[in-house]
């Protein structure tokens, strides 16, 4: 649900340019986020802010824990501190975040690195701003009692992938272990549901940490009555392969960019939305409320597992949350000519860290954290639908 229709980008994007014109056993108890901090920030709006910058994200997908920093930063007064009125707008099947930001209707959109890459190759000129996932939540799962131990074992399998963009990854890593994907595996389209997996169909499937995977976890297994379990299953992990490709970076347009009024909004932007994410980091419960009061969404239950996992994509930031590591973004840029989404070498245009260095910069200096060497994720242990 939450991927892109790659197929569809091109067109997408070239009519913008004409129109431009996923109940936990409740977790440990945790300690109360800061109350004061949007009074704070409130305060401060009226002593040294009398007219918002007004701006724009597009979020790829529907209101979820997914995008909670923004929530957060929302939510908990952070954009208020930064004198900006930010207007969060949900995503969704028929929404392409670059198309809206390349027709002007957002100023800052969220998706993909390859999504990017492919846009700015067709002419759209959009950079990247800010690397919020320093991990890619991507995985293939199958079943440990099938006999697969890890990739090499996928050679002669039923194996099920979203295609349409998200196949990437499946496809470098059965590439690195000299699988012939037309070949040594029979590759099966994987609907936006675990069905397939869940009833056998097929060996393999794909799964995002933060959501599939736990709609695997919330299920009953019919031989035992209980939920599957983790030690059920193989998680290959596409990290640790040296295949995984970027997800869910801030970018907007250059030529937005080259105006030093926007470079200012741009860098106390993201600001504000590191801040949102360190919120979620030590208050992760309190963020899944700002998302579930955005209205009818994923369960309680379900959107904590997503919260614990999101932040696993995010912490630790060596460099500091939002910096984009260059071998990361070659990483996924070769993959992403490897395999047709780009048909020439990205260039290292394609972002700038200039405006994250400013604001992890000046967040440091207050005395924030910004990369969460120490930081532990939660212990979620899902329920039956993730209620």
């Amino acid at each position: 649900m939450h991927h892109k229709k790659w197929i569809f980008l091109t067109v997408a994007l070239l009519a913008a340019l004409v129109i431009a014109a996923c109940q936990p056993a409740a977790p440990a108890p945790q300690a109360p986020a800061a109350e004061p901090a949007k009074a704070e920030s409130q305060e401060m709006a009226e002593e040294g802010c009398t007219q918002p910058d007004k701006v724009t994200l597009q979020l790829k997908w529907v209101a979820q824990a997914q995008f909670a920093g923004y929530y957060a930063a929302k939510e908990a007064g952070y954009y208020d501190e930064e004198c900006l009125d930010v207007t969060i707008n949900p995503g969704g099947p028929d929404i392409v975040p670059e198309q809206v930001v390349a027709a002007g209707q957002a100023d800052f959109g969220l998706d993909w690195l390859p999504s990017l890459l492919s846009a700015r190759e067709q002419g759209t000129p959009l950079i990247n701003i800010g690397q919020v996932f320093q991990r890619s939540a991507m995985r293939e799962i199958a079943w440990k009692d099938s006999g697969i131990t890890g990739p090499a074992d996928l050679k002669g399998r039923r194996v099920a992938v979203w295609f349409g963009g998200n196949e990437f990854e499946l496809l470098a890593t059965l590439k690195k272990y000299g699988i012939d994907p037309e070949k040594d595996v029979e590759l099966i389209q994987q609907p936006f549901d675990m069905n397939l997996f869940l009833q056998r169909q097929v060996d393999a499937a794909a799964a995002m940490t933060y959501n599939e995977l736990a709609q695997v976890l919330e299920t009953v297994n019919p031989e035992t009555g209980e939920l599957y379990k983790l030690e059920d299953l193989v998680v290959m992990d596409f990290n640790k392969e040296g295949t995984a490709m970027l997800e869910d970076g801030i970018f907007t347009t250059e030529e937005w960019l080259s105006d030093p009024a926007h470079q200012d909004i741009a860098e106390r932007f993201l600001r504000a939305s590191f801040k949102g994410w360190i919120h979620c980091r030590d208050n992760p419960n309190e963020c899944v409320d700002f998302v579930l009061k955005q209205g009818p969404a994923l369960p309680r239950g379900h959107q904590t597992w997503q919260m614990n996992e999101v932040n696993k994509l995010i912490w630790p930031s060596p460099n500091g949350i939002g910096i984009m590591d260059p071998a990361l973004f070659q990483q996924t840029a070769d993959i992403a000519l490897n395999f047709g989404v780009i048909s020439e070498p990205a260039s290292s245009d394609a972002y700038t860290t200039e405006y994250a260095e400013k604001a992890v910069s000046a967040l440091e200096a207050a005395g924030v954290d910004t990369k969460g060497e120490n930081w532990e994720p939660m212990v979620v242990e899902l329920t039956e639908g993730g209620k």
